[in-house]
This record gives C-alpha cells, sequence and structure tokens, in this order.
C-alpha cells in the first residue's frame, strides 16, 4: 500500500509557510503524493512560486461589514507569497480551484490591468468617493510586485485622481513609491498600516517565511514617517501564549520607529486556515499546541474561530479582555492613542483625458 509523501515535502518547500497541499472546500477529488513503490531515494524539487494572469471586469471590491472602517477594497493580487501561515485570506483561493495551503503561497494570480480597470471605474458617473483600503486581503507589496508594479501604478492612479487610500502591508518594497505617497500625504490623501507581528526573528521566518524581519520592517516605518507619511504600526495577529507577551514591546518598537497610532487584531482561523495552522504548530511549537488552542476555543465559545461581527476581531472571554486591556493601557503610555485624521475625500477630481470635450472657460 502506498503511503503518504509528507515528510518528504516538509523538506521540498523552503522559506514556505504551509505544510500541506490540501484541497479546497469545493473541490469533489483530493489529490496526494505518493510513493510510487521504488526504493530508490529521490528529491523532490523545490516549490517554485509560479504566477499566472487574470483580467478583471472590476478591481474595486465593496465590502458590507459592519466591523469594519473601509467599504471598499482593492487587490492587485491573489494568493501571496509571503506565506504567512495565519494567514485569514487563504480560503479566499478555495475559489480558484487551488488549495489554500501550498498554493495559496506558490501559484499567485496577478492583474496586471488593475490600474486602467480602476481609473475606469473612478471616472463612472455613479462613483462615490470614500478611501479606499488596499492589502486588507493580500499584501500589495509582496515580492512579485517589485517585477510587475501594478500596486504603484494603482498609486499613481489614485494620486492622479486625489482619491484617498489606506494600505496596509508587511513589505519593505512600499520604501519604492514613498515619492507617490509622501505627495498624497501632504494633501491628507493616504495613511498607511505596517503589521509587525513579533520581534523574534526566528518565530518571524517560521511562521511568515518571506516576509522582511521584524527590524526591517520598523525601518520602514521609520522611513516612511520620516517622509511625512502618517504611519499605523499594526501588533497583528496576536497569538495567544505565543506572541502576544511582546504586545507592548512591539508597540513601543513602533512608537520609536515614529509610528503615531497602533491597532491589534487576535489571530482569526476561518475555514481551511484551522488546519493548516494546527499542522503548522505540532511541527514547529508541539508543546503549546494544546495551550494555544485552548485559548482559541475559550474566546469563540468552544470553537477555534467565529465569524460573528466584531468579536470576530478580537475574541470574546476573559483572557481576549485581558489582551484589549493591555493593548489600552500601552497605548495610552505611548502616546499612540490619539485620534487619526479623517483621510479626505474632498479633493477627488477627475483628471482630463486624450479625447475629452474641452471646456470654455
Amino acid at each position: 500500500m502506498s503511503q503518504p509523501l509528507r515528510p518528504v515535502i516538509k523538506q521540498s518547500r523552503p522559506g514556505r509557510g504551509a505544510i500541506s497541499r490540501d484541497n479546497g472546500r469545493f473541490e469533489r477529488f483530493a489529490r496526494e503524493d505518493v510513493q510510487d513503490g521504488w526504493d530508490i531515494p529521490e528529491e523532490l524539487p523545490v516549490l517554485r512560486t509560479f504566477v499566472s494572469d487574470e483580467v478583471p471586469r472590476s478591481v474595486i471590491n465593496y465590502v458590507r461589514s459592519p466591523d469594519l472602517p473601509f467599504d471598499r477594497t482593492l487587490n492587485p493580487y491573489r494568493g501571496c507569497e509571503h506565506g504567512c501561515i495565519y494567514c485569514f485570506a487563504r480560503p479566499s483561493h478555495a475559489y480558484l480551484g487551488l488549495s489554500p495551503g501550498l498554493d495559496f503561497e506558490t501559484r499567485l494570480v496577478a492583474r496586471p490591468s488593475a490600474p486602467q480597470v480602476l481609473a475606469r471605474e473612478l471616472r463612472a458617473k455613479r462613483y462615490k468617493v470614500a478611501p479606499l483600503a488596499i492589502g486588507t486581503n493580500t499584501d500589495p507589496y509582496q515580492p512579485i510586485e517589485r517585477d510587475r508594479g501594478i500596486m504603484r501604478a494603482c498609486l499613481e492612479v489614485l494620486r492622479d485622481f486625489r482619491h484617498p487610500v489606506a494600505i496596509v502591508t508587511k513589505g519593505t518594497l512600499i520604501e519604492r513609491d514613498i515619492d507617490i505617497l509622501s505627495d498624497m500625504a501632504r494633501d491628507g490623501l493616504v495613511r498607511v498600516g505596517v503589521s509587525v507581528t513579533t520581534l523574534d526573528p526566528i518565530l518571524s521566518r517560521r511562521m511568515e517565511p518571506r516576509c522582511p524581519a521584524p527590524k526591517r520592517r520598523l525601518e520602514t516605518i521609520r522611513r516612511l514617517t520620516k517622509a511625512g507619511v502618517p504611519v499605523r504600526v499594526m501588533a497583528s495577529p496576536m497569538v495567544p501564549a505565543l506572541t502576544d507577551p511582546e504586545l507592548e514591546a512591539i508597540l513601543e518598537a513602533g512608537r520609536d520607529a515614529g509610528a503615531g497610532a497602533a491597532s491589534w487584531i487576535m489571530l482569526r482561523l476561518p475555514r481551511e486556515v484551522a488546519e493548516l495552522w494546527q499542522e503548522w504548530l505540532e511541527e514547529h511549537y508541539p508543546a503549546r499546541k494544546t495551550r494555544i488552542m485552548g485559548h482559541l476555543r475559550d474566546m469563540h465559545g468552544g470553537e477555534v474561530y467565529s465569524s460573528t461581527w466584531f468579536a470576530r476581531m478580537r475574541g470574546e472571554g476573559p483572557y481576549a479582555q485581558i489582551l484589549a486591556q493591555r493593548f489600552d493601557r500601552a497605548v495610552r503610555a505611548l502616546g499612540l492613542d490619539a485620534p487619526q485624521p479623517s483621510l479626505r475625500s474632498d479633493l477627488f477630481k477627475v483628471p482630463p483625458q486624450a479625447g475629452d470635450q474641452l471646456t470654455l472657460f
């Protein structure tokens, strides 16, 4: 009887977060690597990143979640090479017929026409301006952005339309776009959130294998704020009994780097992420698995995750309350509790394009 090759697969995935490539919830058939019956040792090839292109009909995604501070998002890419094992966006790959595990971080989808489609949507007469969030699903500054430049092209469109935007990232590549961001910041059109999950470089490399090191992300905060771009340090996600002891230290490091505000979110494990996360714990921190999962279940009514509005982001119960109190106390002590000014929407203006009729005045 053939045996699964999962132990061999572990050796062939350097720089990857997920351990398996289990199928998404919509697939009828399961795929599994098995031994071929030969006793000859054979090395499996290293997993490479494959990128396909998509031509979207629209790129502005409207959301109606009452616990989110925005109502529209944009994603230049599907999937994320950063490979964060805890990423709550992993289940979205199941809609593509791909695995939320290894496929999510190795089989990416780029949307090169996103800037043109964005401009078309912003020109629509029915469009009503409000801040656009980028990076809330997959990171717009993941490694492939260096070659594709889709995010930068989208930023150029937003700058030309004087459209407000909020960006979330772990990628230091955002520094490349400081010229655009600083211009927009002067008009109150942009703010950035930089996620710092831990200050431990070893833990970071295991949880988020292709993200810049924590120290490097703090330098990004420093460079952005020096250029006049308002930055929020995001202690997200907080993992109970693994990263939450660092909460105050992360906030202080972000403040020292120049961040003017802060936020936090508890670890979220929707759908396939729960199994992927527990596989990861079993490989890297087996002695802590029971304790970590126990805290999560306590915060979600006995389940590993609950999608209840407002509670899904931070959990409920004593442990979640203690962490929230620690955060509130820390931001007050560090001066990170001042409300950020709202992004401006009153400057929005559709720029002229070739073929437009000239005005008489």
